[in-house]
């Protein structure tokens, strides 16, 4: 199986079954995206722990991820009007951008703002609450040859330095093996390992927790010779802000947002399976990758203008009604787990 599809598979299942093993617990309502990380890092599959009451009170706040700035802007606005250079602390970038985020808070609903002796006062209509519980990364490796073992160590080895995330997994397509070959690879111990088969992933090695409250170490390269690497440290207040930052994105796109990167109005685009759904091309008879699934694609074709009529011209046609339908199902996953 490809990467992608692999992805898309793995996400289905955490949606369904995490955590994964014995730790099953009724209270914890994962939130499951793709493809979300920091500048230098990017992780397959984010799993992030929240509540149902957590989202309940995360709701006032929009379906839209609020954004390193409006973030400033929501965890810091007073109770009561004041001039918003002294309610928010000093961000340490200019304060036209800060005075931008708040008139932008104020359009998304969660802060009101008002005009006094030519100064922008604000106070908050909604205390933007502690929603997020853990944060963790899975690395998707269907097919774990030598070469691929050896890179997705090394990043693995980084992310455990890095303590972002409370946890890391790597996920493989599991064996007939007595042992998981998974297993045998030179992966860091703190990474755990989910064996993948028929839409399920079972723990053949459990992770440790990382320490998300103390320095991360951010290696900036790493030669053949131990002594010379580079790195550097990351303090906690930045690792708070970006575990913050990645759940609010995961929030916002889900994991089924590969719609977005993918041509559903052509003739071929289909879904199947409904514990997905996945998207499969009627011409090449398989699933798709993003990648593959573009305007260059070979058997790319239009969907043909009565396709448009059926539903009516402002519904459009079958790719309008599946981005409906994937739209539909991520608001769904911030109301309620199942």
């Amino acid at each position: 199986m490809k990467e992608f599809g692999f992805e898309l598979r793995v996400c289905a299942w955490a949606e369904r079954g995490w955590p994964p093993g014995d730790n099953a617990d009724d209270d914890v309502v994962p939130l499951v995206a793709r493809q979300l990380g920091t500048r230098r890092r990017r992780w397959d599959t984010v799993v992030v722990e929240t509540t149902e009451e957590a989202l309940r009170r995360r709701a006032p706040f929009g379906e839209a991820r609020l954004d390193s700035d409006l973030l400033h802007v929501a965890r810091n606005a007073p109770a009561a009007w004041a001039y918003y250079r002294e309610a928010l602390p000093d961000p340490g970038y200019p304060w036209r951008y800060v005075r931008e985020a708040v008139h932008r808070a104020a359009d998304r609903g969660f802060v009101e703002t008002r005009k006094r002796a030519g100064r922008v006062e604000l106070r908050r209509r909604y205390r933007y609450p502690d929603w997020v519980d853990r944060v963790v990364a899975i690395e998707n490796k269907p097919n774990l040859g030598a070469p691929a073992a050896d890179a997705l160590a090394e990043q693995l080895e980084h992310d455990v330095a890095l303590g972002l995330a409370d946890e890391v997994w790597l996920a493989t397509q599991a064996t007939d093996a007595g042992v998981e070959p998974a297993l045998l690879e030179a992966m860091p111990v703190e990474a755990g390992i989910l064996a993948v088969a028929d839409g399920r992933a079972e723990p053949v090695w459990n992770p440790r927790s990382l320490d998300v409250e103390t320095p991360g170490t951010r290696v900036l390269e790493r030669p053949d010779d131990p002594p010379a690497a580079r790195f550097e440290y990351a303090d906690p207040g930045w690792k708070r802000r970006k575990r913050l930052e990645i759940a609010e994105r995961a929030y916002e796109r889900g994991w089924r947002a590969y719609a977005e990167t993918m041509r559903t109005d052509c003739r071929h685009f289909r879904l199947v399976d409904p514990e997905g759904p996945f998207p499969r091309c009627a011409a090449k008879s398989r699933g798709q990758t993003a990648a593959e699934c573009s305007a260059g694609c070979d058997a790319f074709e239009p969907e043909p203008p009565v396709w448009r009529t059926r539903g009516w011209p402002v519904e459009g046609g079958p790719g309008k009604a599946v981005e409906r339908l994937l739209a539909r199902k991520r608001r769904r996953r911030r109301r309620r787990r199942r």
